[in-house]
């Protein structure tokens, strides 16, 4: 009987208390550069879908097919990051017209010299080990001193932990951070009916 059912070991439990990276959560629109294994093949996506430059998001795929050259800089693998600016979420009171690729992983590309010129990085506030303090503190940063991504923007939307030993991001929000979005969703509904 036992050999019918196949064996799931319960999997480890990382420690909480080891390094985290937080990082400005930029209130845009989710993007990504996939870069195939043969360092030529492209495609670009959104947080749920591909688009191309006809079936665009906000106009990342125009813009990513336009810099292409520079992208493949990136190299193989899948590259996450935010597409944010003028007319997308916030606009972070950027001029028209302006917006920017900002790589979510920091590790990798906080290095100017390495990173494609055509690409920003998420700003780094915190690199240490994880504590809710540090967390607090980083939001108060934001919410007294404004965005670090767009200076004197100061309405930033809150920051991202990344535990590194757990492999996994969590976000903290300036506004409305205690209450899920299913509920502010479905007040929403609610005042509209």
């Amino acid at each position: 009987m036992h050999d019918a059912i196949p064996f799931d070991a319960f999997p480890k439990v990382p420690r909480l208390n080891r390094e985290v990276i937080v990082t400005e959560k930029i209130d845009g629109t989710n993007a990504q550069v996939f870069i195939a294994d043969d360092g030529v093949t492209m495609l670009f996506g959104s947080r749920t879908r591909w688009i191309t430059p006809e079936q665009d998001n906000h106009g990342f795929a125009r813009w990513a097919a336009e810099n292409r050259d520079e992208l493949l800089k990136l190299g193989p693998g899948r590259h996450f990051g935010e597409w944010w600016g003028s007319g997308i979420q916030r606009g972070y009171g950027l001029p028209k017209g302006e917006k920017r690729f900002s790589l979510f992983n920091v590790s990798r590309w906080a290095d100017d010299a390495v990173r494609p010129s055509c690409c920003h990085v998420v700003p780094e506030l915190f690199r240490g080990p994880f504590s809710t303090n540090v967390v607090h503190h980083c939001i108060e940063y934001l919410r007294t001193g404004g965005s670090v991504a767009a200076p004197g923007f100061m309405k930033p939307e809150g920051v991202i932990v990344f535990h590194v030993a757990a492999n996994a991001g969590f976000k903290v929000t300036l506004e409305k951070d205690e209450e899920p979005k299913s509920a502010a969703e479905w007040r929403a509904k609610q005042a509209a009916a």
